[in-house]
């Protein structure tokens, strides 16, 4: 399950940086580093349960930047 949702998640961030890129509108961007968050706490958890505990607090620790560049930028922009 976590594998399917991290691929999901993973395509969908790569399909908003690839119309951000061709139409030069960049209005998404809050969107995509909210969702490429999402990717990092899901990939952590995926960690977490191969045992790797550095490794899944790292990216839940990008997780929680992320989710708050999002955050701003959803309210400044």
């Amino acid at each position: 399950m976590l594998k399917i949702s991290r691929y999901v998640l993973s395509v969908t961030v790569l399909l908003f940086a690839a119309y951000g890129l061709i139409t030069k509108n960049f209005n998404y961007n809050s969107i995509m580093i909210f969702l490429l968050g999402l990717t990092m706490l899901v990939m952590g958890f995926e960690e977490f349960r191969k045992g790797k505990k550095a490794n899944g607090w790292l990216f839940v620790g990008v997780f929680l930047f992320s989710f708050f560049v999002s955050i701003q930028g959803f309210l400044l922009g």
